[in-house]
């Protein structure tokens, strides 16, 4: 399963979804590799220790045909995790592909190169819709949608849900949603639990059940390149992403 990871609204918790949610999965006994498609390589500092070691970056893996992606993945901090590390060269890739013939297809042309390695392969992308997240919803198989519960939540939801129209028109027919996941939510609030009730009437049974809650340990968890899961264990965030990431398993086997 190719899960990308994606909201072209920032701040909706994409990175911290896509980094414990592939904790998760590994801690479950699942091979699962985290691509990092984002220039700013959040997914990539969050997990991965020398990455100065590396001298290749998924930039480079797309552009040349030399450089197989398996030179660019890198053990995580995870046991069971590998990330294919990006940089900041990544800003570079959308004027370099656009114009090419195969252009929204270079990403899933790579994967398929270690598409067999893995249970599970997470895209994390950037928060915009253009080329390097179009590529990435070419390559998956199945969209996590996260979206924060707050007023302004559902801006660009419309924009989303006609690009992932349009790719299923295109270029990736059975592309499905597996999930909405609720983020940074803060039950105690009424307008939060208006939002809860509109993105529910939206997308209907692909909620996931369990919402993420906001938390200060998830924040920090990330300057320690640790997942929730070994950082602040006994956490709330821990449990909901461990439900989650059930939520996920369960949807797997249909």
């Amino acid at each position: 399963m190719v899960v990308a990871v994606t909201n072209q609204k920032g701040g909706v918790g994409k990175t911290t979804t896509a980094v414990n949610i592939a904790a998760a999965l590994a801690f479950h006994g699942k091979r699962v590799l985290l691509v990092d498609t984002d220039s700013q390589a959040h997914s990539t500092k969050s997990l991965v220790v020398g990455t100065d070691k590396c001298a290749s970056s998924l930039y480079d893996a797309l552009m040349s045909p030399n450089i197989p992606i398996a030179d660019i993945i890198m053990k995580s901090t995870v046991p069971g995790l590998d990330v294919a590390i990006s940089r900041i060269s990544m800003a570079k890739l959308e004027p370099s592909l656009l114009g090419q013939i195969d252009g929204h297809f270079r990403l899933k042309e790579v994967l398929e190169q270690v598409r067999g390695l893995y249970n599970f392969i997470f895209i994390d992308t950037p928060p915009t819709l253009g080329l390097i997240t179009l590529n990435s919803l070419v390559a998956a198989t199945h969209l996590l949608i996260p979206i924060q519960s707050s007023f302004l939540c559902l801006e660009g939801t419309d924009d989303l849900l006609e690009t992932i129209d349009k790719v299923r028109k295109v270029a990736n027919p059975n592309l499905q949603i597996l999930g909405v996941l609720i983020t940074l939510h803060d039950n105690r609030t009424n307008i939060a639990k208006d939002v809860v009730s509109r993105i529910s009437h939206v997308f209907g049974d692909k909620v996931f059940k369990t919402t993420i809650s906001k938390s200060v340990k998830i924040e920090e968890s990330p300057a320690y390149k640790e997942s929730i899961f070994t950082f602040a264990a006994s956490s709330i965030g821990a449990q909901q992403y461990q439900k989650v990431a059930q939520e996920i398993l369960e949807r797997a086997k249909n």
